[in-house]
C-alpha cells in the first residue's frame, strides 16, 4: 500500500509487548496524521521508546496490528525502516569524522545515488555548511543534535521518529530545533517525538501520555487538560511547603505542587478544592485565586496515579 492511500502515517491498534513477566506496552492504540507533530510523553520507563520501536517495525509486538506509512508493521518492517527517519536518545554518529563525512557515510548506508547533492542539501537545510569540515567530537550538544536531524532527513523521509531528541541540550538550541520541526511539518512531514519538557509538549499538534505501558490520555493539549476535569487554584505567600503538606492531607485535594513563588492546588471535586483553599487562606496572610489548569498540572496528576509495572512487589 502506498503511504498516500491512508489518512494516517501511523495507525496502530492494541499493541502489546512483554519483556519477561513485565507488560511494557499495554494495549496501545494511536494515530498520527500527515504533517502532524505528535508528542509522546511519560515518565522514565513508561514504555515510550518501546512503543516508538513497535510502530516503526524495529520491534515485533506480541499482539496487535497497524500500519506505518501504509506498510504493515509486522510483515513490511523493512519497507518502513527505509522510509522513516529515526533519531535515538543517544548520539550515535562518529566523533572522529567531520560533519560532512558522517553524512556521506549515512548516505552510503542508504545506498543513495547523488550522495554529494543529498549531503549538500542536508548541510544547507540544517545550517551546517560553515561547520561541514569540523570534527564531530568537538561539537556542542546543540550542533550534534542538528547533525543527527540532518542524517535523519538525508533520504527525505515522510515520517520522523524522535526519541527525546533534546535531552541535555540548552534552551536556545531546543527552541531552534522545534522551529525546524515546525518547518518540516509545514512541508507535510509527520513527526512523532517523545519529550519530558512541557514547553515542547505545548508546541505539538497532538499529545499522548503513556505511563508504565498504558496510554492514559491523548488529543490536543486543551483536550488532554479537559479530559481530567481538574480545578486548580494558585496560592501566593510564605511557608508554601508547609501549606502544601497540610493541604495534601485534606479531603478533596488530589494534588499540591509548588511552582516558583506559587502553590498550585488541584482536585477533581471543584467545590471541595475551593472550600479547602479558602479555609487555608482565610486569615488573609496568603492570596488565592482560581487559575486555568495547565498541562504540567495534568501530567503530574496522571503520573501520581500510575503504577510502576517494574516495581518489585512483595
Amino acid at each position: 500500500m502506498n503511504a498516500q492511500d491512508t489518512p494516517y502515517v501511523i495507525d496502530v491498534h492494541n499493541l502489546n509487548k512483554h519483556f519477561g513477566d513485565k507488560h511494557v506496552v499495554n494495549d496501545v492504540t494511536l494515530q498520527v496524521a500527515r504533517g502532524e507533530i505528535f508528542g509522546f510523553l511519560g515518565p522514565n520507563g513508561s514504555g515510550k521508546t518501546t512503543s516508538i520501536r513497535l510502530m516503526c517495525g524495529l520491534l515485533t509486538p506480541d499482539s496487535g496490528s497497524g500500519t506505518c506509512l501504509g506498510y504493515d508493521i509486522v510483515r513490511e518492517s523493512e519497507e518502513i525502516k527505509r522510509n522513516v527517519g529515526y533519531m535515538t536518545q543517544r548520539f550515535s554518529y562518529w566523533e572522529d569524522l567531520t560533519i560532512r563525512e558522517n553524512l556521506d557515510f549515512v548516505a552510503r548506508i542508504y545506498q543513495m545515488t547523488k550522495r554529494r547533492e543529498a549531503v549538500d542539501r542536508a548541510l544547507e537545510t540544517l545550517g551546517l555548511q560553515s561547520r561541514a569540515n569540523q570534527l564531530t567530537g568537538s561539537l556542542s550538544g546543540g550542533w550534534k543534535q542538528r547533525l543527527a536531524l540532518a542524517a535523519c532527513m538525508l533520504h527525505e523521509p515522510k515520517l520522523l521518529l524522535l526519541d527525546e531528541p533534546t535531552a541535555g541540550v540548552d534552551p536556545t538550541a531546543r527552541r531552534d530545533f522545534w522551529e525546524e520541526l515546525h518547518r518540516l511539518a509545514a512541508k507535510g512531514i509527520s513527526v512523532l517525538v517523545s519529550t519530558h519538557y512541557m514547553d515542547e509538549a505545548e508546541r505539538c499538534h497532538k499529545l499522548a501520555y503513556i505511563a508504565y505501558g498504558r496510554l492514559l490520555a491523548q488529543g490536543t493539549a486543551s483536550e488532554v487538560i479537559a479530559s481530567q476535569n481538574l480545578a486548580t487554584w494558585s496560592i501566593h505567600g510564605d511557608h508554601l511547603i508547609a501549606l502544601s503538606e497540610r493541604l495534601r492531607k485534606t479531603p478533596g485535594i488530589d494534588q499540591t505542587v509548588v511552582f516558583g513563588a506559587a502553590l498550585h492546588v488541584s482536585g477533581s471535586d471543584h467545590a471541595a478544592v475551593e472550600r479547602a483553599v479558602r479555609d487555608a487562606t482565610k486569615d488573609g496572610a496568603m492570596r488565592a485565586e482560581p487559575i486555568e489548569t495547565g498541562l504540567e498540572d495534568v501530567f503530574i496528576y496522571l503520573m501520581s496515579r500510575s503504577t510502576d509495572n517494574f516495581k518489585v512487589t512483595s
